[in-house]
């Protein structure tokens, strides 16, 4: 369970592009010079036909970041979500435009604040024309205001099923939302008898957003832990440059004690973040229990560490112009995308036979 070297390479590759161009500047170099959008796309559909050891390098320094850029919302949730539809002409048709870049997907998933497939209850109804009509309201859509491409998650008569909205479809609204964490687009997508595409078969939704589940925690788990370790490395070089009564804050022992923690806490993320990535590209049977443990795990510990960012810089750590609030702010809401750390943990227990 190691990195080679070419995935080595890589991370140093999108690191120096990602202190060379500022906030969503990235993008286009990221995808156009490296490729980075096509990493877990298959070649036959315009990709690298690489997997998620190589996405979780790119997300961990996307993470150490806090890029803004739409990695997670089009290369992870809507490639996969297309990939593991099982819809060949799909697959075809929509895969390469996003394996450029030239194309930016968003998938409309969670609905009351759950991304919980049994919670969905946006309806999708057959009309007469063999077209489908979609009804209902999705939360927390990333980057879903200005995505070329759509996905949405609905239910049918024959239980859940995947749709594509076509863009400047008139009866769906986009609402761009304002959330904690500024780094990361979200939108608001109400359906009012919208026109949707049929992906897969109808009736097998359940089966691709329980996969989708799993790849998504995997991913953000690895993205967690690059920013818990950027907020550890920034807090110990600034504990060795603060002073009080005439030393380095870092010297203190209860200093050391907490920066000592949080590496624990880091390096347990980033174990744990790497197995289920693995787990992901070996297809084992172990990936949801790798998953929700990943997702409860680097929750915590970024949330943890980013807390003693804030703690041990002292007041500075609350203005508006250091990185430190914000590196909060992206913990706190990572800790609820995708499920909280205690539903995961819930989920890895149902998959251990330790509940009722």
């Amino acid at each position: 369970m190691r990195l080679t070297a070419e995935q080595r390479e890589l991370g140093d590759a999108v690191r120096a592009v990602l202190a060379r161009y500022d906030g969503a500047a990235a993008w286009q170099p990221l995808t156009g010079q490296i490729g980075a959008a096509g990493l877990a796309i298959p070649e036959a559909y315009g990709g690298a036909g690489g997997g998620f050891r190589e996405l979780h390098v790119v997300l961990g320094e996307l993470g150490r970041a806090l890029s803004p850029v739409p990695f997670l919302g089009s290369v992870v949730l809507t490639a996969q979500a297309i990939l593991a539809s099982g819809d060949e002409a799909a697959r075809g048709r929509l895969l390469p435009g996003l394996a450029s870049g030239a194309v930016t997907g968003a998938l409309a998933w969670a609905e009351g604040g759950s991304w919980d497939p049994a919670r969905i209850r946006t309806e999708a109804v057959a009309g007469p024309d063999g077209g489908w009509r979609l009804s209902g309201v999705k939360e927390h859509v990333l980057h879903g205001a200005d995505a070329g491409l759509l996905l949405v998650a609905a239910r049918t008569a024959r239980g859940l099923a995947l749709f594509e909205v076509p863009a400047g479809e008139p009866r769906t609204r986009r609402e761009a939302l304002v959330p904690v964490d500024s780094t990361r687009a979200q939108a608001r997508i109400v359906l009012d008898d919208a026109e949707g595409r049929l992906l897969g078969a109808d009736g097998d939704g359940a089966r691709t957003l329980t996969r989708l589940l799993d790849l998504a925690a995997t991913a953000l788990a690895a993205e967690q832990t690059g920013a818990a370790a950027s907020c550890l490395e920034r807090t110990v070089a600034h504990v060795g440059t603060r002073e009080q009564f005439g030393r380095p804050i870092g010297s203190f022992q209860a200093v050391k004690h907490r920066l000592a923690d949080a590496y624990v806490q880091v390096e347990a993320a980033r174990t744990a973040a790497l197995a289920a990535a693995c787990a992901a590209d070996d297809g084992s049977p172990a990936l949801p229990r790798l998953a929700a443990a990943a997702k409860s795990a680097c929750s915590e510990a970024f949330t943890a560490v980013a807390g003693e960012m804030v703690q041990l810089h002292g007041g500075i750590a609350l203005t508006w112009e250091h990185q430190a609030h914000h590196y909060l702010k992206r913990a706190y809401a990572a800790a609820h995308l995708f499920g909280s750390a205690s539903w995961h943990r819930g989920r890895l227990a149902a998959e251990l036979g330790l509940t009722g």
